[in-house]
């Protein structure tokens, strides 16, 4: 056999790094490297644990010697709350482990580098979006402004060194990731993990936040995965900004009436126009990754919906 492929991930115990290191552990011809910082790593066969900071240059130039493949999932995150209450969480740190990490795949010479960006920066749409349809001269949305300019500067860092170096890049722009694993907590989780944790705790009624009108372009965890595996594989462009999504949008009110159809629970729904919310509608048009990568969604809003709440059930009844 041919010498296995280095694959550093960072983030692998957060909602998408756990799901991303679960599967390529599997993966014979990757030598797998996974980092933790505040949470303790889980049993994984195939794989190394390395304890790092990635805010401190010196541990993050240590752990990128090496490597072929990074596979930057770590962030810092939060739901809708946080993003309205306290959106500065998201800048400073995210911006600082990002340089470090982009500078140190530089020097030391990297193959491939996968950064996590997000779609905070598109504009609300009725219309799904491709990745040139981002305007850079019409301002973001004022809930997104710090988390996504944040991120359109990591892009063009990613871009940036592309340009000095034989290192390829990609930058997943991908829409709200769901399924197992994710964060079900009521104060820190994102929309579908909070309504499912609502759903199965409610005995007659839950709260929604806002009219329910805004739409979501919903992904499943799987889906997303095997796009960085398909990145991996199949990418040929130095650097490259990918839309990753389900291709359509749902109406939060949609969404959480399947969800409390999936439950097979009698309850009914409360709007709370009082509460924070973010009132946009998105969904991604995902062609040029279906042309280079070959890469296509394959749940359904209500699989992904029917597993994720099978998998609530196992870890939180």
């Amino acid at each position: 056999m041919k010498n296995k492929q280095s694959v550093l991930l960072c983030g692998a115990t957060g909602f998408i790094g756990r799901n991303i290191a679960q599967n390529l552990s599997k993966i014979k011809s990757y030598r797998l490297i996974c980092t933790y910082n505040n949470s303790k790593p889980f049993k994984l066969t195939n794989c190394k644990w390395i304890k790092a900071d990635l805010r401190n240059s010196k541990q993050v130039d240590r752990i990128t010697k090496n490597v072929d493949v990074v596979i930057q999932a770590a962030a810092t995150t939060s739901g809708a709350k946080t993003i309205i209450s306290r959106p500065y969480e998201h800048v400073t740190d995210n911006a600082i482990m990002n340089s470090y990490l982009l500078r140190s795949s530089f020097e030391n010479k990297i193959k491939h580098f996968i950064f996590f960006s997000c779609t905070v920066m598109y504009q609300s749409s009725n219309k799904s979006l491709r990745e040139n349809d981002f305007n850079p001269r019409k301002e973001l949305y004022s809930n997104y402004f710090g988390v996504g300019n944040t991120k359109l500067y990591i892009e063009k860092m990613c871009e940036f060194y592309s340009k000095i170096s034989s290192t390829k890049f990609t930058c997943i722009r991908h829409s709200n990731i769901f399924g197992p694993l994710d964060k079900f907590d009521l104060n820190k989780s994102h929309f579908l993990g909070a309504s499912i944790t609502k759903v199965m705790k409610a005995n007659k009624e839950i709260v929604v936040w806002g009219d329910g009108k805004e739409k979501r372009d919903l992904l499943y965890i799987d889906d997303l995965v095997n796009f960085v595996k398909l990145t991996i594989k199949n990418q040929k462009k130095k650097f490259r900004i990918y839309n990753c999504g389900y291709g359509k949008s749902f109406s939060i009110s949609t969404i959480t009436k399947k969800i409390i159809k999936l439950s097979q629970k009698k309850i009914t729904i409360k709007y709370d126009t009082t509460k924070p919310t973010i009132k946009t509608s998105l969904s991604l048009n995902c062609k040029l990754a279906s042309k280079e990568l070959g890469w296509k969604r394959k749940t359904s809003l209500y699989k992904g919906i029917l597993k994720t709440i099978q998998w609530w059930k196992k870890n939180f009844k």
